[in-house]
């Protein structure tokens, strides 16, 4: 028998050496960096992917706390290609890291990334993953 097939524990799916539980969703729209900034940044992109909040600065520090709960601080602020903050809800007991990159090549199309590590198990991977298919989802709604 091979001894690396079998070198190590079973993970699951998502499932890092270090950092728990992680996910990755993203999506190409056809749209320009600046247009999908403005998107998710608004009033309306913040409450699909943040919650209900009236707005957020966007500076390194900065602190929020939704009507629904989520909360986090923003750690990355790279306008018009990266937002990197902890991120989480009031059930959870630790704050995940949320990173979400806006990455393109050609000015009329833009993947909209959103990779989340630091989950406690499986079952916070597989809601969190539909989470943010759904942003997407609505983002992609906003503007066809």
């Amino acid at each position: 028998m091979d001894s690396k097939t079998f070198s190590g524990p079973h993970k699951a799916i998502g499932q890092t050496a270090t950092v728990g539980f992680q996910v990755g969703v993203r999506r190409t729209l056809p749209i320009s960096q600046e247009q999908a900034w403005s998107i998710l940044i608004s009033p309306e992109g913040l409450k699909l992917w943040l919650g209900d909040l009236p707005s957020l600065n966007l500076n390194v520090g900065e602190s929020f706390r939704s009507k629904e709960g989520n909360t986090g601080q923003l750690r990355v602020v790279k306008p018009f290609q990266q937002l990197r903050m902890t991120w989480g809800t009031k059930d959870w007991e630790q704050p995940s890291t949320l990173q979400i990159r806006l990455l393109s090549d050609k000015p009329d199309k833009t993947t909209i990334s959103f990779h989340q590590e630091k989950l406690d198990s499986s079952n916070t991977r597989e809601q969190m993953k539909l989470h943010w298919e759904q942003v997407l989802a609505a983002i992609t709604n906003q503007i066809t």
